[in-house]
Protein backbone atom coordinates (compact mmCIF):
# COMPACT_ATOMS: atom_id res chain seq x y z
CA UNK A 1 0.00 0.00 0.00
CA UNK A 2 1.24 3.20 -1.05
CA UNK A 3 2.23 6.17 1.51
CA UNK A 4 0.30 9.45 1.36
CA UNK A 5 3.11 12.64 1.24
CA UNK A 6 2.34 15.40 3.79
CA UNK A 7 2.03 18.98 2.34
CA UNK A 8 4.08 21.12 3.57
CA UNK A 9 3.04 24.28 5.22
CA UNK A 10 3.75 26.60 7.79
CA UNK A 11 4.70 25.18 11.47
CA UNK A 12 2.01 26.00 13.80
CA UNK A 13 4.11 26.73 16.72
CA UNK A 14 5.66 29.78 14.42
CA UNK A 15 1.97 30.73 13.12
CA UNK A 16 1.00 31.37 16.84
CA UNK A 17 3.16 34.09 17.77
CA UNK A 18 3.84 35.76 14.74
CA UNK A 19 0.09 36.44 15.13
CA UNK A 20 0.26 37.81 18.57
CA UNK A 21 2.85 40.11 17.86
CA UNK A 22 1.54 41.21 14.43
CA UNK A 23 -2.09 42.28 17.04
CA UNK A 24 0.28 43.73 19.09
CA UNK A 25 1.73 46.06 16.84
CA UNK A 26 -1.61 47.17 15.67
CA UNK A 27 -3.08 47.85 19.40
CA UNK A 28 0.29 49.60 19.90
CA UNK A 29 -0.17 51.60 16.80
CA UNK A 30 -3.88 52.38 17.96
CA UNK A 31 -2.83 53.85 21.69
CA UNK A 32 -0.27 56.18 20.07
CA UNK A 33 -2.70 57.51 17.37
CA UNK A 34 -5.62 57.80 19.91
CA UNK A 35 -4.37 61.55 21.50
CA UNK A 36 -4.25 62.76 17.71
CA UNK A 37 -8.07 61.29 16.62
CA UNK A 38 -9.34 64.35 18.19
CA UNK A 39 -7.28 66.86 16.66
CA UNK A 40 -7.73 64.82 12.93
CA UNK A 41 -11.82 64.74 13.44
CA UNK A 42 -11.73 68.98 13.92
CA UNK A 43 -9.10 69.21 10.95
CA UNK A 44 -11.43 67.42 8.96
CA UNK A 45 -14.80 69.58 9.84
CA UNK A 46 -12.74 72.91 9.18
CA UNK A 47 -11.97 71.57 5.81
CA UNK A 48 -15.28 70.79 4.92
CA UNK A 49 -16.86 74.31 6.27
CA UNK A 50 -14.41 76.50 4.40
CA UNK A 51 -14.89 74.41 1.54
CA UNK A 52 -18.31 74.79 1.50
CA UNK A 53 -18.74 78.45 3.35
CA UNK A 54 -19.28 81.38 1.00
CA UNK A 55 -15.87 83.29 -0.10
CA UNK A 56 -15.44 86.94 1.53
CA UNK A 57 -15.67 89.65 -0.82
CA UNK A 58 -12.68 91.54 -1.79
CA UNK A 59 -12.37 94.85 -0.87
CA UNK A 60 -12.85 97.69 -3.08
CA UNK A 61 -9.45 99.23 -3.91
CA UNK A 62 -9.27 102.93 -3.41
CA UNK A 63 -9.03 105.07 -6.76
CA UNK A 64 -6.01 107.06 -7.29
CA UNK A 65 -9.04 110.54 -7.73
CA UNK A 66 -9.81 109.22 -3.94
CA UNK A 67 -6.34 109.51 -3.15
CA UNK A 68 -4.87 112.42 -4.83
CA UNK A 69 -6.61 115.34 -2.68
CA UNK A 70 -3.24 117.16 -2.00
CA UNK A 71 0.39 117.41 -3.56
CA UNK A 72 2.41 114.88 -2.68
CA UNK A 73 -0.05 112.60 -1.92
CA UNK A 74 0.98 110.22 -4.94
CA UNK A 75 3.65 109.65 -6.87
CA UNK A 76 4.18 108.39 -10.13
CA UNK A 77 4.15 104.65 -9.75
CA UNK A 78 0.49 105.14 -8.18
CA UNK A 79 -0.29 107.21 -11.01
CA UNK A 80 -0.09 104.05 -13.14
CA UNK A 81 -1.76 101.06 -13.71
CA UNK A 82 0.97 97.81 -13.67
CA UNK A 83 1.10 97.09 -17.47
CA UNK A 84 1.53 100.36 -19.14
CA UNK A 85 4.06 101.39 -16.06
CA UNK A 86 5.87 97.76 -16.80
CA UNK A 87 5.91 98.76 -20.74
CA UNK A 88 7.29 102.65 -19.68
CA UNK A 89 9.85 101.33 -17.31
CA UNK A 90 11.51 98.43 -19.68
CA UNK A 91 11.46 101.00 -23.02
CA UNK A 92 15.80 101.34 -23.39
CA UNK A 93 17.57 103.89 -21.96
CA UNK A 94 13.93 105.60 -20.52
CA UNK A 95 14.87 108.08 -17.72
CA UNK A 96 11.62 109.50 -15.31
CA UNK A 97 11.57 112.51 -13.11
CA UNK A 98 8.72 113.32 -11.25
CA UNK A 99 7.52 116.86 -9.65
CA UNK A 100 4.99 119.50 -9.29
CA UNK A 101 5.47 121.35 -12.63
CA UNK A 102 2.20 122.77 -14.10
CA UNK A 103 0.48 120.72 -17.26
CA UNK A 104 2.82 120.47 -20.37
CA UNK A 105 -0.03 121.10 -22.67
CA UNK A 106 0.63 124.77 -24.99
CA UNK A 107 -2.85 125.84 -24.13
CA UNK A 108 -1.70 128.55 -22.34
CA UNK A 109 -5.11 129.92 -21.52
CA UNK A 110 -6.61 126.82 -19.86
CA UNK A 111 -3.63 126.81 -17.32
CA UNK A 112 -4.36 130.16 -16.77
CA UNK A 113 -8.47 129.35 -16.74
CA UNK A 114 -8.51 126.49 -14.59
CA UNK A 115 -5.70 127.24 -11.86
CA UNK A 116 -4.85 123.73 -11.28
CA UNK A 117 -3.21 122.76 -7.96
CA UNK A 118 -0.99 119.92 -9.29
CA UNK A 119 -0.46 116.44 -7.90
CA UNK A 120 1.87 115.26 -9.66
CA UNK A 121 3.29 115.71 -13.13
CA UNK A 122 5.43 112.14 -14.71
CA UNK A 123 7.70 113.08 -17.23
CA UNK A 124 9.31 110.69 -19.35
CA UNK A 125 12.07 110.42 -21.54
CA UNK A 126 13.51 108.13 -24.04
CA UNK A 127 16.07 108.16 -27.26
CA UNK A 128 15.49 110.53 -30.17
CA UNK A 129 13.71 112.99 -27.87
CA UNK A 130 10.83 110.85 -27.39
CA UNK A 131 8.81 112.12 -24.14
CA UNK A 132 5.51 111.88 -22.11
CA UNK A 133 4.52 114.03 -19.89
CA UNK A 134 1.15 113.41 -17.60
CA UNK A 135 -0.02 115.80 -15.18
CA UNK A 136 -2.76 115.22 -12.29
CA UNK A 137 -4.10 118.43 -10.91
CA UNK A 138 -6.60 119.67 -8.66
CA UNK A 139 -9.36 122.05 -9.93
CA UNK A 140 -13.02 123.57 -9.57
CA UNK A 141 -15.67 121.26 -9.46
CA UNK A 142 -17.47 123.29 -12.51
CA UNK A 143 -14.03 123.29 -14.47
CA UNK A 144 -15.50 121.25 -17.15
CA UNK A 145 -17.41 123.39 -19.52
CA UNK A 146 -14.49 126.05 -19.13
CA UNK A 147 -12.01 122.83 -20.46
CA UNK A 148 -14.41 121.98 -23.05
CA UNK A 149 -15.32 125.81 -24.77
CA UNK A 150 -11.71 126.51 -24.24
CA UNK A 151 -10.11 123.17 -26.06
CA UNK A 152 -13.00 123.05 -28.67
CA UNK A 153 -11.35 126.53 -30.08
CA UNK A 154 -7.64 125.01 -30.13
CA UNK A 155 -8.79 122.37 -32.55
CA UNK A 156 -9.29 119.56 -30.14
CA UNK A 157 -11.91 117.01 -30.28
CA UNK A 158 -13.82 116.76 -27.30
CA UNK A 159 -16.32 114.69 -25.72
CA UNK A 160 -18.67 115.55 -22.47
CA UNK A 161 -21.21 114.30 -20.65
CA UNK A 162 -22.64 115.53 -16.84
CA UNK A 163 -19.47 113.76 -15.35
CA UNK A 164 -16.26 114.55 -17.42
CA UNK A 165 -14.67 116.36 -20.34
CA UNK A 166 -12.43 114.43 -22.84
CA UNK A 167 -10.37 116.15 -25.10
CA UNK A 168 -8.32 114.85 -27.87
CA UNK A 169 -5.89 116.31 -30.52
CA UNK A 170 -2.90 114.99 -33.14
CA UNK A 171 -0.66 117.81 -34.31
CA UNK A 172 2.14 115.87 -36.40
CA UNK A 173 3.78 113.64 -33.78
CA UNK A 174 2.32 115.09 -30.80
CA UNK A 175 -0.63 113.84 -29.15
CA UNK A 176 -2.87 115.52 -26.31
CA UNK A 177 -5.32 114.41 -24.38
CA UNK A 178 -7.10 116.07 -21.61
CA UNK A 179 -9.48 115.14 -18.78
CA UNK A 180 -11.50 117.16 -16.73
CA UNK A 181 -13.59 115.43 -14.21
CA UNK A 182 -14.63 115.36 -10.29
CA UNK A 183 -12.51 118.05 -9.84
CA UNK A 184 -9.11 116.19 -11.30
CA UNK A 185 -7.56 117.76 -14.87
CA UNK A 186 -5.60 114.60 -16.36
CA UNK A 187 -2.95 116.06 -18.67
CA UNK A 188 -0.69 113.76 -21.34
CA UNK A 189 0.80 115.23 -23.91
CA UNK A 190 3.04 112.75 -26.13
CA UNK A 191 6.05 113.54 -28.63
CA UNK A 192 7.28 110.93 -30.82
CA UNK A 193 5.93 108.22 -28.38
CA UNK A 194 2.64 106.94 -28.26
CA UNK A 195 2.08 103.53 -26.31
CA UNK A 196 -1.38 101.93 -27.33
CA UNK A 197 -4.38 103.41 -25.77
CA UNK A 198 -2.01 105.07 -23.17
CA UNK A 199 -4.81 108.37 -22.27
CA UNK A 200 -7.27 105.50 -22.26
CA UNK A 201 -5.80 103.42 -19.67
CA UNK A 202 -4.10 105.86 -17.77
CA UNK A 203 -8.11 107.58 -17.20
CA UNK A 204 -9.00 103.83 -16.59
CA UNK A 205 -6.70 103.66 -13.91
CA UNK A 206 -6.96 106.73 -12.19
CA UNK A 207 -11.16 107.23 -11.43
CA UNK A 208 -10.86 103.24 -11.40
Amino acid sequence: MGTLARIGGRNSWIAWPAGLLCAAVVAALAWLAHPLLPVSVAWTGDMLRSATAPRPVAPVAESVASLAVAPGDIDCRELYPDGLWAELTWTPNVLLAQDTAPPATEITTLTDALTPSVRITCQWRADGGRTIVSTLAGVAPDAGPVADASLRGQGFTCVSDADSVVCTRTTGDVVEEQTVRGGLWLSSVERGWHPDEYGDRLSAHVWG
